[in-house]
């Protein structure tokens, strides 16, 4: 399988799951690239790091690796997609990438293909239709769904567009039918958080490699207790090393914010009325600090988290989640390394698609191959 866009590799790392091999990784951001390097072993010549319409532009240097290739995933950002806009999709200069997935697809021709997207993508399926056309022809038949990651056991309230298409003959409802076979109940937050070490914010403003009990580590020993949840994202591995299990520094206030906020409260709740620093503007800053409710599914997981957590606040703990708890709610295994800095963790957690999600979809697919 090829995967665009790969981030650090939620869906690929699904895929894989699922019994697909990674062979070829484009990925912009080397930060980001280099996290999938850690958790993979191929060689530097299966990566594009850089921009893929560089990539397309030099895809005959690959000829060697992208023949045969059976998968191509990948969510091309849409940064000019809009309900509103009454601009094509593909007419947008924004849109290039779109533009770029679809002529990397035209080129190297997999058997199957795989587009997420955000939901509201759905609202211009037939422009989405029209555009695969032209640059596919008849050759590939292809469906879409709104597929929720919590119906598949994600302790998260995440809806994300899927198109699945393929060019050998495969029904695509016939595909999506597979994957609604593998529907179960949602894990909760509690599961996701239970037996994780206590972690206090750091008290430093700005220090930076602070390694400690009460802060948190990059990396050290631990033993995960063995719950149902533990065996959903690892399966029957003995973990013994915890990894991005780090909290960062807060002020004073909004620590004293997270500690009196009851769980699934918002800015506007009166036990924290004396001390919110945005009282005159509660209309637009209610979802300023949210602390999270242990019971119920985790609310989407975000790159914003990369500036502050204060909308992610710990059900217990008076403080933000950590990168390893943003990393179990998206499914990642406890042994995925997030590589880089503190902040760019969350980025890399926040883009990702939950690895359990794109587990169900590689499932779906490798029924029909």
């Amino acid at each position: 399988m090829v995967d665009l866009f790969a981030g650090c590799g939620g869906l690929s790392l699904g895929l894989e799951q699922s019994g697909f091999t990674p062979w070829f990784v484009n990925e912009i951001v080397e930060q980001f690239c280099n996290t999938y390097k850690a958790n993979h072993s191929l060689s530097d010549r299966h990566y594009y790091v850089g921009d893929i319409n560089e990539l397309n532009r030099h895809l005959d240097d690959y000829n060697d690796l992208l023949t045969d290739i059976t998968l191509v995933c990948g969510g091309p950002p849409c940064q000019g997609f809009s309900m509103a806009n009454r601009q094509r999709i593909i007419d947008d200069p924004r849109n290039n990438l779109y533009k770029a997935y679809l002529y990397f697809l035209s080129k190297i021709r997999p058997k199957f293909f795989i587009m997420e997207n955000v939901k509201g993508m759905s609202n211009k399926i037939k422009e989405i239709e029209e555009n695969f056309k032209e640059y596919l022809g008849d050759e590939y038949q292809f469906d879409y769904a709104l597929l929720r990651a919590q119906d598949y056991g994600v302790p998260q309230n995440r809806e994300r567009f899927i198109l699945i298409g393929n060019r050998v003959g495969v029904e695509p409802k016939l595909v999506f039918e597979e994957i609604y076979k593998q529907k179960r109940s949602a894990f909760i937050l509690r599961d996701a958080l239970e037996g994780l070490p206590h972690l206090e914010s750091k008290k430093e403003k700005g220090a930076k490699n602070i390694e400690d009990p009460l802060s948190g580590f990059t990396e050290c020993n631990f033993q995960y207790p063995k719950t149902e949840f533990y065996y959903f994202i690892n399966g029957d591995k003995d973990i013994t090393r915890l990894y991005n299990h780090k909290n960062r520094y807060n002020n004073e206030r909004d620590i004293e914010i997270f500690r009196r906020l009851p769980q699934g409260a918002n800015s506007l709740h009166e036990s924290i009325a004396d001390i919110m620093p945005y009282k005159r503007r509660n209309d637009i800053f209610k979802d300023k600090y949210y602390k999270l409710d242990e019971t119920q599914i985790c609310k989407t997981i975000t790159s914003h988290m990369k500036f502050d957590c204060n909308m992610y606040i710990h059900p217990w703990e008076a403080r933000g989640l950590s990168p390893r708890e943003a990393a179990r709610i998206q499914t990642f295994p406890d042994d995925y390394i997030i590589t880089g800095s503190q902040n760019m963790w969350y980025a890399q957690i926040g883009n990702a698609v939950p690895v359990k999600l794109a587990y169900v979809i590689g499932n779906a697919i490798m029924k029909f191959l």
